[in-house]
This record gives C-alpha cells, structure tokens and sequence, in this order.
C-alpha cells in the first residue's frame, strides 16, 4: 500500500492524538505541573530485567567512544529534578525500547510521565480517571473498544488488589506464596491452576506468567481497573507499603484488557535501591547475558529526593483507545518500517 494512502487511512486517528496532547498539556498545566524535557540518550537506560534499550557511541573528537543508549523511560532524569527542587513535573516523553513489536507494542513511542512530591501514591489514581475521561471527551468517544471488550471511560474505575485478583481469577492465594516462601510451592499451585512452569522458573517468572494468562485479559471489562498491590519482589523501583513490607506502593492502570499506566509509590533508599537495581541486572545476565551500567547519579540523588509518587502513562495506548484505532502504528505519524 503506497504511503500516502497508509497516512489517509490513519489521519482520522493521528487527529485524535494530536487534540488528546493538546488537552493533556492544558491538564497540566491547570494542575501547576511544570513541563521538562530530559536527554533521550543516557549514559544507563533503565536496570529492569526484561527491558531492552537501543545502544549507541559517543565518538569525541579525538575517535574516543563512550557507550550510551536511547532511554526506555525518562524516569530516572525526572527523579533527578525532583532531587533538585521540582514538585510537580510532566514529560510527554520520546522512549525506545528494543525486542518489541506488534498491535500494542512499537520500538519508539511516547509516555507521558508525572511526578508529585511530598503526595500520595493513590493521588496519581485520581489523575488517571480524570485523564480517561478527558481523552474521551476530546474525541467524543462514548466508551473505550478493544478486542471485544469494552469500558465506559466515564466510570470511577475499580480498585483491585492483586492479592485478590490471584484468588478470584486463578484461584491462587498469593499471600500465602509471596517469597521468601520457596518457588517450587509456588510452581506447584500455579500448575495445578493450569499454569505451565518450566524447572528454572524464578518466582517472577511464575508470577508473570499467572497474571498475563489469567489475570489481565480479565480486567478493565465495563470500567477501568486500578490493580494495586505488587508483591516488592516484582516492584524495583516502588517502596514498601507501610502495613507489609512484602508489597508495594504500586498500581497498574488496565482499560479493555490493556495495560495503560504504571505509578509507583517511589523507593527514596538509595543503598535499597541498588542492591534491588544490581539483582535485575544479575538477572539480566543470565537470561540475555547482557547488562546495562547502574546511573551512579541518579543514586546520588535519592540521597535527597524527597517522598514522591510517579506514573508512566502509555500514550500511544490511550490514543489508540479514544479513537478506536486497533493497532499502534495506526496512531503514530510515521511507523518504523514505512518506506
């Protein structure tokens, strides 16, 4: 299909998104959210394990390289101008992320990114419903489609526990299993839940496993869903709750069985934080054998980032849901791959 009828059949939707960041900015703005842009190529591009960056080289004058890579998220840069005085703070932010690709998935894309200091992490909840319904509100769309499954973005959205949702959807009572609890118990009880597991699963890998074949697909049916509560062991970058240490202050925004945002409750313990950075690279290594530098500066800064919260919010999927677009390229101005 030649390219400017490609563009043709997407310029419906590329209008929506164009008007969506026209109306998100303004909600920001209203909120005294303060607007930054940080580098989009770092010297560390994010330390979780199954996130893989884009890598590039510096090349000085003199032919001397340094290693840097496209940023997976703007996370790190953010928490560093929280560090420095900032309060609140969004970025409508380019990110790369490599080994992704399909209806939801595409190598470059946009988050939007905010951050509150000295807030709770449930504040950023309130944020999400606001944002459903303004997205749908500027395209005029009565309810949000995807895959047969439908929700009103009108709606307050449920509230779901994970721990609850193991029990409801998979039958499984998570509590009983979070760690230090062995892995093998855990193998057992997700296999008899009709779970396939495989003998050097780690105890994430099972839980991964359990939430995208029993759980996700079930959620954000009718209305949104807020799932809250990830076990710490699953939370890198979130602190603990204050009533278990084995969960932690994060929540996942789902619409239409999609997943549409990612907030934390931020871990501010720099030493906690990489020890908990230095195992996801450990893991790294042994399933892609490959590791990425840990960012030295953005350790510092914990030293005096003040409590915040923080959420990535998946701007392409949201477009996608407001204009009743079916696949991600469809809501990008020009896709990787178009000739």
């Amino acid at each position: 299909m030649p390219f400017r009828t490609r563009h043709a059949d997407r310029r419906p939707f590329l209008l929506g998104r164009t008007r969506i960041m026209a109306a998100l900015r303004r909600f920001f703005a209203e909120r005294d959210f303060l607007e930054v842009e940080t580098s989009a190529v770092v010297p560390s591009p994010g330390n979780e394990t199954h996130l893989h960056a884009f890598a590039t080289d510096l090349v000085a004058p003199a032919g001397d390289r340094q290693r840097l890579y496209l940023r997976t998220s703007p996370e790190f840069a953010c928490k560093k101008l929280l560090a420095a005085g900032e309060r609140r703070i969004v970025e409508f932010a380019r990110s790369y992320r490599n080994r992704e690709r399909g209806a939801l998935h595409h190598p470059e894309f946009t988050l939007v990114e905010w951050y509150r200091a000295h807030e709770p992490y449930e504040t950023l909840m309130a944020d999400c419903a606001a944002i459903l319904a303004l997205a749908a509100d500027t395209t005029g769309a009565r309810q949000f489609a995807f895959r047969g499954q439908v929700i009103d973005p009108f709606a307050a959205p449920e509230r779901l526990a994970v721990a609850e949702a193991f029990a409801r959807y998979a039958g499984l009572d998570l509590m009983a299993l979070l760690p230090p609890e062995p892995t093998a118990r855990f193998a057992a009880a997700a296999r008899a839940g009709g779970i396939r597991t495989a003998e050097d699963d780690t105890w994430g890998d099972i839980f991964s496993r359990v939430l995208v074949e029993k759980i996700e697909p079930r959620l954000g049916r009718g209305r949104a869903t807020f799932l809250y509560g990830y076990p710490s062991a699953q939370s890198p970058l979130a602190r603990p709750t204050s009533s278990d240490p084995r969960l932690a202050e994060r929540f996942e925004l789902y619409a239409c069985g999609v997943e549409l945002a990612n907030a934390f409750g931020e871990l501010t313990d720099a030493a906690e934080q990489r020890t908990r950075l230095e195992e996801q690279m450990a893991e790294k290594v042994r399933i892609y054998g490959e590791r990425y530098p840990i960012d030295e500066d953005f350790l510092a800064a914990l030293a005096v980032m003040p409590d915040a919260c923080g959420i990535a919010l998946g701007f392409d999927r949201l477009v996608m849901l407001a204009t009743g677009a079916t696949r991600i390229d469809q809501v990008l101005w020009t896709p990787m791959g178009e000739a």
